[in-house]
């Protein structure tokens, strides 16, 4: 059985040094995570990939909402990914859906073709499909590496069931990654259940902002946004994480 490796989902640089420091094998590179994520900037992908010692995903997604892009949309990800590639990206993160909420082959297809040789992992818009074993076999069918997912529910820890399900229906076709929720606490659960063949967690911790003069009545964001802390990657997290799987692994 192939190890069961450990992916972060990092938002800012520190958090791609923190995946680091914690010994996670892969970071997916992504902006705006309250909106489940967007693609982050090349100047983060750049900086990210001069970081040694660890593989660089980058989510394509080119707004938040749902998986249903427009022409010029797809364009767009089309472009970003031939950039990706240009820095040599170790992998992209796609998706599409149709109104229908099947697997939008045509669109997904086309992100496929322009990745080229570059890993591929199907992220969490499947967890909006409408037919889970329909959509695991044409993620499958396009080519794709890995799929992330929480099982089509809230977190993975809910959504063991299906993610048990889908392993078992993949038969090592397509590796199974396990994301939404995933923690120290949770993980155990989740590899005891044999229910991934990777896990996905973001590892995040708030950290208070060093600035002194505060504004409070000003907001950028939301309106109930704190504009004075931010969550960003622990390497701690990261580490109790790693020493889960690396645990897990050695034993299975």
């Amino acid at each position: 059985m192939k190890q069961i490796t450990l992916e972060i989902c990092a938002g800012d640089i520190d958090s791609v040094k923190a995946a680091v420091a914690g010994g996670a094998d892969r970071v997916e590179l992504c902006s705006a995570l309250g909106e489940g994520g967007v693609t982050p900037s090349l100047g983060f992908i750049a900086a990210a990939k001069n970081i040694r010692g660890i593989r660089v995903h980058v989510l394509i997604r080119p707004r938040g909402g749902d998986f249903i892009y427009t022409p010029d949309e797809v364009e767009c990800m089309r472009s970003d990914i031939a950039m990706c590639r240009s820095l040599g990206v170790d992998g992209v993160v796609i998706g599409a859906l149709t109104p229908g909420g099947d697997i939008d082959m045509e669109t997904c297809k086309r992100l496929v073709d322009e990745a080229d040789n570059m890993s591929i992992t199907f992220h969490r818009a499947f967890d909006m499909a409408e037919d889970p074993d329909e959509a695991l076999e044409d993620i499958i069918s396009l080519g794709c590496d890995r799929l992330l997912t929480s099982g089509m529910a809230p977190t993975a820890l809910d959504g063991i069931p299906t993610l048990m399900h889908l392993r078992e229906r993949a038969e090592g076709r397509i590796r199974i990654m396990a994301g939404a929720g995933v923690s120290p606490a949770t993980a155990p659960a989740i590899l005891k259940a044999a229910a991934a063949d990777d896990l996905h967690a973001s590892a995040r911790t708030k950290v208070t902002s060093p600035v002194k003069f505060r504004r409070e009545s000003v907001k950028m964001g939301t309106p109930d946004a704190d504009e004075f802390s931010r969550l960003t990657t622990s390497a701690t997290i990261v580490r109790n994480l790693k020493d889960i799987i690396t645990e897990y692994n050695t034993i299975h």
